[in-house]
């Protein structure tokens, strides 16, 4: 250790190891392979040993870490933008030094996959860059701040995910089920004339009168018949109807607003009629296409109503650029589960989404206690007793009720009416504790509609959620800012009865081509906002994921590592993050609700950086003197009289 200062640091980057699960050594190793290779390793390059700051073994992969505690000590480039392997780099520069140890393990023999992390500053000011050293290649890769991604479970998925660049298993799958969903609207646009709104719900239709084929429903039913009664429509209605009550969808007021959502198959001609090209009715061939790709391609180890669920949600996206044709914004599926990590959602939590749109928040919800949940019996009682929903929309509570079946629940507490005019009081008595929205975007057009403002959905939901319970919500940025007098008022009346915990910036491409740049932000219901209180604000904006094309917005191998970084941030694991990315402040009502306003540069700039400024100041102050103006530097800043 060279002074106090990488002392700390080694101290900061070896709990970081720790936390990952990762058994690693300090400056010493006691594998035979690693001692051997390294006999010869010294950074002076004198041929004596070497050894650097931390070694571990994971599975076949070797990390060597070497820490500086100068940010400008990360690595040393040679004239071709490589890592320079010269003496003084190896000596001085954190990278420079963990690729040599790292060339020199491989020179062992025993080992052939090596990461090599070169990491520079201080606890709170750093950088923690991985390199790959193999056989073949030296690939540099993203900056990490967790070892996530290196952890006994995860190294090998990363070194072919982001060393190998090759798709998991999950992004093949992910990618089939668009493929499949894309293929699928092409055939509703084509064969069925379908407006977007109506698309969704005639394959929902057929899913659900496919889950009766293990009770009289097969598809040799569907032979076009134009007898009244037996049409293609009039049979997949009848046993999608059966579907539902076999569901135990219940009251039969919501059982039949949702089946009057599918009458739309019933007669329609275009859907029931024999067309010359497929030889059979586009309802048969859609039934086909989803018996074929869906049910039949059901993997094992995969559970029915996950792969199912999949799709649905897949084909809801693709049927609007990300549902924006069917007047909602869908939730991505990567912030549905962030929000049950925001709250801690635990089994015996009770959430209610006013706006539940296709079921989103309720379905990552009801996975995560299920998961967390001990035995059959609260499992059940999860499913029956513990997720509460509203959707304003007939078309779209109609949606929600069908993917809840998919994911193997028929029996949650889903309505189909105004939120605004369900008693806050009422939904308490319901016991609910979680409290997560996506609520209508730019409803406040004017005085008349200003009661549908973001806000406004905020503090009704917060006020329906028992004390102490908690609330995570995704708006628009602009509704954090409070411009304007009705909004400030709003946010007092939030502090005044409940606890801002803080916002999250989030990603401008979360919303896909939509064009809104959302954040999180996040409640305790029913506890005063203290004037004493630290909110948390969060810049988010860099969370790993990216739009690429023909794809969309995709997972990177970045993305669990920033995800775990702002979990650590937001409960306080670590303790002291820079400003750059969390800021903990005071608020007011007046005050704009997001990162980029409480925001202060806590950086000391570095040497180098000290040195360009105070030389760009002195040319500036050159250059005005020889242009005669060197009186803007003396005090009073004025031209001599004589001037």
């Amino acid at each position: 250790m060279n002074d106090t200062h990488e002392s700390n640091f080694d101290l900061y980057v070896h709990e970081r190891l720790k936390e990952a699960g990762i058994e690693a050594d300090y400056q010493h190793t006691s594998t035979v392979q690693l001692q051997e290779a390294l006999s010869t390793a010294s950074k002076n390059q004198t041929g004596e040993r070497g050894m650097p700051d931390f070694l571990a073994v994971v599975g076949e992969y070797v990390l060597v870490v070497e820490d500086k505690a100068d940010r400008e000590k990360l690595c040393l480039r040679d004239k071709d933008g490589g890592i320079s392997q010269s003496v003084e780099a190896t000596r001085d520069y954190a990278l420079n030094g963990a690729v040599f140890y790292a060339r020199k393990i491989l020179e062992g023999g025993a080992f052939t996959k090596i990461f090599a992390f070169g990491n520079a500053g201080d606890k709170k000011h750093h950088i923690m860059k991985p390199v790959f050293v193999g056989t073949d290649m030296v690939k540099e890769l993203a900056e990490i701040e967790t070892f996530g991604n290196f952890s006994p479970e995860n190294i090998d998925r990363y070194y072919h995910s982001a060393v190998l660049e090759e798709e998991s298993p999950e992004e093949l799958r992910v990618d089939e089920v668009k493929r499949k969903a894309a293929i699928l609207h092409e055939h509703l646009r084509n064969y069925g004339g379908l407006r977007e709104t109506e698309k969704p719900l005639v394959v929902s239709a057929i899913l659900l009168a496919l889950r009766e084929q293990g009770h009289g429903f097969s598809l040799d039913l569907l032979k076009g018949d134009t007898v009244a009664g037996n049409t293609d429509g009039e049979l997949l209605y009848r046993y999608l109807v059966n579907s539902l009550t076999r569901a135990k969808v219940s009251p039969q007021v919501k059982l039949q607003k949702v089946i009057d959502q599918f009458k739309i198959i019933e007669n329609r001609p275009v859907l029931n009629t024999i067309r010359d090209d497929l030889k059979k009715t586009p309802l048969r061939f859609f039934a086909e296409y989803l018996k074929k790709e869906i049910y039949s391609a059901v993997v094992s180890g995969t559970s029915h109503e996950d792969y199912l669920g999949m799709f649905y949600s897949e084909f809801m996206r693709y049927s609007g650029g990300d549902g924006s044709t069917l007047g909602v914004v869908l939730t991505p599926g990567h912030i549905t589960e962030l929000f049950c990590d925001i709250v801690n959602l635990k089994p015996n939590d009770v959430i209610f989404d006013p706006c539940c749109g296709t079921g989103g928040f309720l379905i990552a919800g009801m996975h995560r206690m299920l998961q967390q949940s001990g035995n059959d019996t609260q499992r059940r009682h999860i499913k029956e007793c513990q997720i509460f929903g509203t959707e304003i929309r007939d078309d779209m509570f109609a949606i929600a009720t069908t993917n809840m079946i998919l994911r193997g629940d028929g029996q949650s507490n889903l309505t189909c009416e105004d939120f605004f005019m369900k008693d806050a009081g009422n939904i308490q008595l319901q016991g609910v504790t979680v409290g997560f929205m996506n609520p209508p975007y730019s409803q406040a057009k004017n005085k008349a509609t200003a009661n549908l403002s973001e806000l406004n959905f905020i503090l009704h939901l917060l006020d329906s959620i028992l004390e102490g319970g908690r609330a995570a919500v995704i708006v628009p940025v602009s509704s954090m800012i409070g411009k304007t007098k009705d909004d400030r008022t709003l946010k007092a009346e939030i502090l005044k009865h409940h606890t801002l915990e803080g916002v999250i910036s989030l990603n401008r491409n979360t919303f896909e081509g939509v064009g809104t740049v959302p954040c999180i932000a996040v409640f305790t219901a029913g506890r005063p906002h203290s004037p004493d209180k630290l909110a948390k604000f969060v810049n988010f904006e860099d969370d790993g994921w990216e739009v690429k094309m023909h794809r969309g917005l995709v997972e990177t191998e970045r993305a669990k590592d920033r995800r775990q970084y702002l979990l650590d941030c937001w409960n306080g694991e670590r303790t002291d993050p820079p400003s750059s990315f969390m800021v903990e402040s005071q608020v007011e009502a007046g005050d704009e609700w997001l990162h980029s306003f409480y925001y202060y540069n806590d950086e000391v700039p570095q040497e180098k950086e000290f040195s360009e400024s105070l030389a760009d100041y002195l040319t500036f102050e050159f250059g005005m003197i020889v242009h005669g103006r060197g009186y803007l530097f003396r005090e009073g800043g004025r031209p001599d009289a004589q001037s």
